[in-house]
């Protein structure tokens, strides 16, 4: 049994986000059989420990499912993992294979396998569970070589707005859409210059108003939109106009006619400001980003869903006065929730341990900081300020798409790492 070996019957599990419930038996009979105690908590989070560990593994277990996925056909290609037509959920089961595999392998061993971390951190927030180790080492980074010691924070944040419409006559309506774009991870490719496809949309549409009759985009919140589509009506004499990577098609439509504020509804998604808003030179990540991750149309009313992020709780703030004055001034409703903290960069005994570690593995070596959420930064909140904490992970690439790979070596020398620090 290895670490690819363990991760392949994972990907034959569902777990996507708000459905993890099997992967979560799973992982509790697995612990069990190697004579772990195994506690669950009501958020679904799993702890397992033997013996007397001094470091806790930690990894979340729940998954961006995009494509095809939870049905996820895994193959090899060139020295990567890779799923057919759907993510692979490298993020985070890679983590948890490693650490059911360290479980098979080790008495003195402490596990927490977080729950719904994909959709706002929802088991690290409330967790309830005693963790006895005071280090904690996390394994839901993307790059080999890199020792984590900081990480961003983020909310969820959702406009609303109910609109009147005015009847349909004699236009003609088509679904214009794009479509097949690369999407992403809205916080480790924020700053790689990947389209937006609502952003692309809103552009297209705000070159001729069409009068919009209902418009939807984007697949998760912490995703990089890559499908967006409106059906719009037009009158007989005029067409949309072609334009590359946009598909128009003339379609029957039932509707009770379009938006009347047609016009406000594009110019919203034009003047948006979607992507980074701040960047640190020394760290060279973001500071501050908006994703506008998801859109919809739900009878007479749009919503949207915004994702910021940002590397402190200072800069969250104020990023999200940015967005609901924005939306206000448009008379949209603005709500948030599943908001989390940040995890401030420091370099401590454990991270140099982590940072050692390393070294005997890769000859290059440095600290670093993601502009990404981990649960570091809450699971410092609840369980203590006091804990040390770093983080470890392979080589990932465009997460939380169809496009998502693994490379293999990379899994390897991180689960030489993690037997390094068990050692």
């Amino acid at each position: 049994m290895n670490t690819l070996e363990i991760f392949k019957k994972i990907c034959t599990i569902p777990h996507c986000s708000h459905n993890t419930s099997k992967l979560r038996d799973f992982i509790e009979e697995f612990c069990l059989k190697e004579k772990c105690f195994v506690e669950i908590d009501v958020a679904g989070n799993i702890l397992a420990r033997k013996g007397y560990p001094k470091i806790c593994l930690q990894a979340h277990y729940d998954m961006v499912c995009m494509g095809r996925a939870p049905d996820i056909e895994v193959y090899e290609e060139d020295g990567y993992l890779k799923a057919r037509d759907s993510s692979l959920g490298a993020d985070n089961g890679i983590g948890v294979a490693i650490m059911l595999l360290m479980a098979s392998k080790y008495d003195d061993i402490e596990l927490l396998f977080t729950n719904d971390e994909e959709v706002g951190m929802l088991g690290a927030r409330d967790i309830a569970l005693s963790v006895k180790s005071n280090k904690i080492l996390n394994l839901d980074t993307e790059e080999e070589a890199k020792v984590f010691i900081g990480c961003a924070g983020g909310v969820d944040i959702d406009a609303k707005k109910d609109f009147k419409r005015v009847s349909l006559k004699d236009e003609e309506i088509y679904k214009v859409s794009i479509s097949n774009l690369p999407g992403g991870h809205s916080g480790v490719d924020i700053d790689k210059g990947i389209p937006n496809a609502i952003k692309e949309l809103g552009f297209y549409l705000g070159k001729f108003y069409p009068k919009i009759i209902a418009i939807n985009g984007g697949e998760a919140r912490n995703s990089i939109p890559k499908s967006a589509e409106a059906f719009i009506a037009m009158d007989k004499d005029d067409v949309p106009p072609l334009q590359d990577g946009v598909a128009i098609e003339r379609v029957s439509f039932k509707s009770e006619g379009y938006f009347e504020d047609f016009k406000m509804i594009a110019d919203m998604m034009c003047g948006f400001a979607n992507g980074v808003r701040g960047y640190d030179k020394k760290l060279l990540i973001p500071t501050k980003s908006v994703n506008l991750s998801k859109i919809q149309t739900i009878n007479d009313t749009i919503i949207l869903n915004i994702f910021p992020r940002a590397n402190d709780d200072v800069l969250l703030e104020n990023i999200k006065k940015e967005i609901s004055s924005y939306f206000t001034n448009l008379n949209f409703e603005t709500e948030f929730s599943s908001q989390y903290s940040g995890w401030k960069p420091e370099i401590n005994e454990f991270t140099k341990e982590v940072y050692k570690a390393c070294k005997e593995v890769f000859d290059e070596v440095s600290y670093e900081a993601i502009h990404a959420g981990l649960e570091c930064g809450v699971l410092l909140e609840k369980l203590g300020k006091n804990r040390l904490l770093a983080s470890i992970g392979p080589n990932i690439y465009a997460p939380h798409s169809v496009h998502e790979k693994c490379e293999i070596n990379s899994i390897l020398n991180i689960e030489k790492i993690v037997e390094k620090l068990l050692k």
